[in-house]
């Protein structure tokens, strides 16, 4: 009896034993399961996630601007979630909503409206979302970046361009873009100051609302009733220019008048070598996209992209993110942010092939399609 008792001391004391070794082996891989998770994702490098919310795509520049940004952005390794608001403000607020929810790094807006999305981009800072102003800046907010073209050297070209082509003064018409565009308001500046002292006169001027070229074109058409005799236009855009020269050809008045723009749409290249515009104001738009591409995934790490000073600014295809660096700011009413701007550079008929053609930007048989037309 005694050895059976041992025996089967013996056989519980092994099932005791099996069992502790099976909960042991659970305990360790259970255990090894929960900690490899947390490893795997501090492992892991974050991806950087950037909003880019666009008026519209009416105007040509911004097609080109998307592209280049999506692909320098992709580049650094960033992923862009874009979004079009087609004009509409209420819209582009509730992208900008939208983008807040998906947690995004940081948000690239050029605006609609540079007041009207204030509060929404106050939402996205108090959630700790970094905001650039792309063109256009945005008002009374604490943004992070404003890049954009300088625009007192645009409205100062285009004086310059209309003082060349009327240089004993003159009326002129001033068809201008938004009034809710930030930089409509400081090219009109430049370039009345521009004008201020030769003899040109403005007898007529407007805003078109939402940049519509429709508005551009009915303006025209109502003034030319008051003063038949314009001896100049200055359109905010060669959008908007498009559709006068389209109301000044049926008034047969194309070459007659001085018609100015800027953004070196295709349509105002072709008219200046036909001679039926003056002058646009080439920005180079790739440069600029790509350039606030490399801002947003710099600030999206954190990384400085400010300092005081009146030099150090990326030198013009300098592609090293280091380089990046904002020394200026700019007064938004609210506050004095940073500031990146780049250089436009005026086009005639004089540097053209020069500019446009020779930078890729348009190519000559786009250029000169219809010159070449006449001349077969």
């Amino acid at each position: 009896m005694k050895r059976k008792f041992k025996c089967i001391s013996c056989a519980k004391k092994m099932t005791v034993l099996i069992l502790v070794i099976a909960i042991l082996l659970v305990s360790v891989m259970t255990g090894c399961s929960y900690n490899s998770a947390p490893k795997k994702v501090a492992d892991k490098k974050k991806s950087i996630n950037i909003g880019l919310c666009f008026d519209s795509f009416v105007i040509e520049r911004w097609l080109r601007e998307r592209d280049t940004f999506v692909t320098a952005a992709k580049e650094l390794g960033a992923k862009v979630n874009v979004q079009n608001a087609n004009g509409d403000v209420k819209e582009q607020i509730s992208q900008i909503d939208y983008l807040i929810s998906q947690n995004v790094d940081v948000i690239v807006i050029i605006a609609v409206d540079c007041e009207a999305i204030s509060d929404a981009v106050k939402r996205a800072k108090n959630k700790g979302i970094r905001v650039i102003s792309y063109d256009r800046l945005i008002k009374n907010v604490d943004a992070d970046l404003y890049i954009s073209f300088d625009n007192e050297t645009v409205g100062r070209d285009m004086g310059k361009a209309m003082k060349h082509a009327l240089p004993h003064g003159g009326k002129i018409f001033e068809i201008k873009g938004s009034s809710a565009d930030d930089n409509v308001i400081r090219v009109e500046k430049a370039f009345k100051q521009e004008i201020s002292e030769a003899g040109i006169d403005i007898v007529y001027s407007d805003y078109c609302k939402g940049w519509s070229a429709k508005a551009a074109g009915e303006y025209v058409e109502k003034a030319l009733e008051k003063y038949p005799d314009v001896d100049g236009i200055m359109c905010g855009n060669d959008d908007l220019a498009s559709e006068v020269a389209r109301v000044l050809s049926e008034n047969r008045l194309s070459g007659k008048v001085a018609l100015i723009g800027q953004d070196a749409d295709l349509l105002a290249c072709q008219r200046i070598v036909e001679g039926t515009q003056k002058m646009t104001e080439f920005k180079k738009v790739e440069e600029l996209a790509k350039t606030a591409a490399y801002f947003a995934v710099k600030i999206a790490k954190g990384e400085k992209y400010y300092k005081a000073g009146d030099s150090g600014q990326k030198k013009e295809n300098d592609e090293k993110s280091s380089d990046y660096i904002a020394t200026k700011k700019i007064d938004n009413g609210k506050s004095l942010v940073p500031y990146y701007s780049l250089k436009p550079v005026m086009v005639t008929k004089s540097n053209l092939d020069s500019i446009i053609i020779d930078s890729g930007f348009h190519t000559k048989e786009e250029v000169y399609l219809n010159v070449t037309k006449k001349k077969s």
